[in-house]
């Protein structure tokens, strides 16, 4: 007898990516298929491209496909990305991975699309917002019927019921009463609409392909299609691409009546973000460089016996750290190599179809194996980003040790993570937190039966942000300071 079993991984899991594209030609959906492609590590429970295009009469139509499953799966044989035989105008596309609604929900597949006297409207949104529950609970006093549980139809609620003099009024309206983190793009019968919150806590940006615009979650979608990054959308900025104007009028920008600091989320650069992308102004492999060598500097590791200590990274999202971190050793006069110890499967799925007597931890057998004379008999120093749960790195520990290393020692490029995230990150509840199931970080060495684990402190982490101030960064995993307001919490609407 078969079951299903489903890959969980010891990570903070990835929000949402989102794509949009304004222009004219058949390869409009194409192109936000591939741009999906490239975000695809920013959500992998569903994908869906919606796009507008002209009837033979000029009417505007909206088209979508939308399911469960990688970009790849859910386009097979798809007409919608193949070549493009409608007078398509403007396309956007989603990612998702579920950070607030049921994530078992067709419903709750991004693009959401209505029709509404302005005409039709989709939406595509990253982040969370954090007085949904709150505004859902007002609008639906007023009589609005929802048909997700999704925080971001929100939005198209209250851009509908705006009281605003036009369709771009309503739409500032709307945005100005949310809280918490989004980056959305928007698409009406004539418009490509790009937004921030106030705090920037999600990346989005400019750029350009052609003669056509792109707003997007990160600059690798533009690598992919040989688009021209332009700028980054600002926080609190509505940046309306609107092609039916000349091409100097072409792009228009307001701002959010609201003002507040720039917070953006220091996990982008952490984990989330590709290290090809350059997001909040900075390229993300540069940063996560500097991470790896604030590591070695405060945390190094030697090999008493005077061998070369061996650096690993955990892959892939580790890779950059642990180079910085072996030319730190280096500078510092340790002797060191940088190996490639683990080999990570790319193949596998959200789930697998697996034996009834497999054992529970085949997991970590199936995404990763050792490269057992890299490690036997050496001293091996594991960089890792960061740990969630705990179980996962436990398992990934007893898998190196059946290699003979002489010794292991876990060095993290976060501090431990001991609270929750409202706006975007999906982290499992307070208590299943390792740093929060155990007093100390001596208690979780013992648990994953590590020679050595460290951590970067805050300071060290925030220090390693290279063209920021550490004002500009969200700390609240770690701090537990939330420097956005969390509505719903104080309503007690979250259980």
């Amino acid at each position: 007898m078969n079951k299903t079993f489903k890959f969980t991984t010891d990570k903070p899991t990835c929000n949402c990516g989102i794509f949009g594209i304004s222009g004219k030609g058949n390869d409009l959906p194409i192109t936000t298929y591939f741009g999906l492609h490239a975000l695809q590590h920013r959500g992998q429970e569903a994908s869906g491209i919606t796009k507008a295009y002209k009837t033979d009469d000029n009417i505007s139509k909206f088209k979508t496909k939308k399911g469960f499953g990688l970009v790849a799966d859910v386009f097979i044989n798809s007409s919608m990305v193949e070549e493009d035989k409608d007078n398509t105008t403007i396309s956007i596309g989603h990612n998702r991975y579920s950070t607030f609604g049921s994530s078992d929900s067709r419903s709750n597949v991004q693009p959401f699309v209505v029709n509404y006297q302005d005409g039709n409207l989709a939406l595509a949104h990253n982040g969370n917002l954090t007085n949904a529950k709150f505004l859902r609970r007002e609008l639906e006093q007023e009589g609005a019927i929802f048909q997700t549980t999704s925080d971001s139809e929100v939005v198209l609620h209250l851009i509908a019921r705006s009281k605003g003099e036009n369709q771009i009024d309503k739409i500032r309206d709307a945005l100005e009463q949310l809280e918490g983190a989004f980056s959305l793009i928007l698409m009406t019968d004539e418009k490509l609409i790009g937004a921030r919150d106030i705090n920037g806590v999600r990346p989005l940006c400019l750029g350009k392909k052609g003669n056509s615009f792109i707003i997007t979650s990160e600059t690798c979608a533009l690598d992919i299609n040989r688009a021209k990054y332009i700028r980054d959308i600002e926080p609190g900025e509505i940046l309306i691409v609107d092609k039916s104007l000349p091409e100097n009028e072409q792009l228009a920008s307001y701002k959010l009546e609201k003002k507040d600091k720039i917070k953006h989320c220091v996990f982008e650069y952490v984990y989330f973000s590709r290290p090809d992308s350059q997001i909040f102004g900075s390229n993300v492999d540069k940063i996560r460089r500097k991470l790896g060598k604030n590591l070695a500097l405060n945390h190094p590791v030697i090999d008493e016996d005077g061998d070369k200590v061996i650096v690993m990274s955990v892959p892939d999202s580790s890779n950059t750290a642990a180079i910085g971190y072996q030319n730190q050793l280096e500078k510092l006069g340790i002797a060191s190599k940088l190996e490639i110890g683990l080999i990570r499967s790319h193949y596998i799925g959200r789930t697998f179809i697996l034996p009834a007597q497999t054992k529970r931890d085949i997991g970590v057998r199936i995404k990763f194996n050792t490269v057992k004379g890299v490690i036997e008999n050496r001293v091996i120093v594991l960089i890792d980003d960061s740990i969630v749960r705990g179980t996962t790195s436990k398992q990934l520990v007893n898998l190196i040790r059946e290699a003979n290393p002489k010794s292991i020692h876990v060095r993290i490029t976060s501090p431990p993570i001991y609270n929750p995230c409202y706006y975007g990150m999906d982290f499992p509840s307070k208590e299943e937190l390792i740093a929060n199931r155990f007093e100390s970080i001596e208690k979780i060495r013992e648990h994953l039966s590590v020679d050595s684990l460290e951590y970067m402190t805050e300071e060290e982490m925030l220090d390693s942000m290279i063209d920021h101030t550490p004002e500009e960064f969200c700390t609240a995993c770690f701090s537990g300071n939330y420097p956005i307001p969390i509505k719903d919490l104080e309503e007690k609407l979250i259980k």
